[in-house]
């Protein structure tokens, strides 16, 4: 309901007069006209008329969505901002004027609005808890506490950053081989409708038997010029069911992640992108003050992996019997040799943070390497899979032509 509400906030348009006696015009997000009024007065202006703004349906279709990266650039930018003792709400402003996407501006004002009204900058964000995770609501929040609010928005920033450098990594990996498929399936069915028939009218004057391969290949065109629809329907089918029923069925997600950790190719490249995020989630509200074993409940979450979830929510209970990190670690045999070191030393020496971030810089740098290695292994392998594709329709088209010749 938090995140109903949050999405359909209001927007009012006003007119008024300024503490100067000059007129103006302008928007305000709130969540009912009262609000909004209250907020207007705080600014010092006189309101001549308010109403609320109505909705353009064609405007919310077009809308961009507010994406993780629009997440990351506003945390940074709020932070420069603080940093450089510009008042928080007047940072807000400045961040919103500089921002293209309209979704992200409306948020970052209705942001605004609630920290004018009284609230605090963290009960703020959890208006909006589709766009701010409890993991970030808690650093921002152990900030304002603290009194070090701009110190704890850079160390966001920059967690964040890592984090989205992180996906966008994993993301090219796994784009560069899906859009060539589908390249290669979109260039084989204008081939199986297009070409194929006009060699099928030029073999039906040959009078003679077609070959396995290229009687194999016409049928398929046939099938394709007559039933093409239904391809396109049932292809449709199965990508809506995948994304409903991992939507749906928990059960179904967690397979998908026990598989993805044993996939023949993208398994060791998905394991130390889950390692690369648990280090450097601990390592972030470690550093922030946030108790450890608090900072384990939000880093399980982090790592998007049902299985590595289990694992720490079990780290987390050892940890709270007493035990120590780097044993209860070890105890799930989930984690590398090398992080289980570290955090060992990291321990013993009172700086865990700061090994817990060397080992998410290690295997941040594993994953960029893997994400090379990855795409030139893959190159050849697609290249191979297009010509076998490709170069066997062209085969089975003028395999007819190549036998006559040789009957000639």
């Amino acid at each position: 309901m938090a995140v109903k509400k949050a999405q359909m906030m209001p927007t009012f348009v006003y007119e008024g007069i300024d503490r100067k006696g000059a007129k103006l015009k302008g928007e305000i997000p709130a969540r009912n006209m009262a609000l909004a009024k209250v907020t207007l007065r705080k600014q010092g202006i006189t309101i001549k008329t308010i109403r609320q703004k109505k909705k353009n349906i064609l405007e919310g279709l077009m809308k961009k969505r507010v994406s993780t990266l629009d997440i990351t650039i506003f945390t940074r930018q709020l932070a420069t901002m603080m940093k450089a003792g510009v008042p928080l709400v007047q940072s807000f402003e400045i961040v919103a004027e500089g921002l293209e996407n309209s979704a992200m501006r409306e948020v970052v004002l209705g942001i605004k609005g609630e920290v004018e009204g009284g609230n605090t900058f963290a009960g703020a964000l959890r208006k909006y808890p589709q766009y701010f995770d409890n993991l970030f609501c808690s650093l921002v929040e152990s900030g304002e506490q603290s009194g070090a609010l701009e110190t704890m928005l850079d160390r966001v920033a920059i967690y964040k950053e890592k984090s989205e450098l992180l996906k966008q990594k994993i993301k090219k990996a796994m784009k560069y081989p899906a859009t060539v498929i589908v390249v290669a399936v979109i260039v084989t069915i204008i081939l199986m409708v297009k070409v194929v028939p006009v060699f099928e009218e030029l073999f039906s004057s040959f009078g003679a038997d077609l070959p396995a391969f290229t009687k194999m290949v016409v049928n398929m065109s046939q099938w394709m010029q007559k039933y093409w629809f239904i391809l396109i329907i049932v292809i449709g089918v199965i990508i809506a069911g995948f994304l409903e029923t991992k939507k749906r069925s928990k059960k179904f997600r967690d397979f998908l992640d026990k598989a993805a950790l044993k996939a023949p190719i993208f398994g060791d490249l998905v394991y130390k992108a889950i390692i690369a995020r648990y280090s450097r989630t601990l390592a972030t509200t470690f550093a922030a003050g946030v108790p450890l074993i608090d900072a384990l409940e939000s880093t399980a979450g982090a790592t998007n992996n049902v299985v590595y979830e289990e694992a720490v929510m079990k780290i987390r209970d050892d940890v709270a019997t007493g035990q120590q990190l780097q044993f209860a670690m070890r105890v799930t045999n989930k984690f590398p040799s090398m992080a289980v070191q570290m955090v060992a030393i990291g321990e013993e020496s009172g700086a865990l943070d700061a090994m817990l971030d060397k080992v998410a810089t290690h295997y941040e740098n594993e994953v960029d390497n893997a994400v090379d290695g990855l795409t030139s292994m893959m190159e050849p392998l697609i290249m191979s899979v297009l010509g076998i594709l490709v170069g066997g329709l062209v085969v089975a088209m003028y395999l007819p032509i190549f036998q006559m010749g040789s009957v000639v």
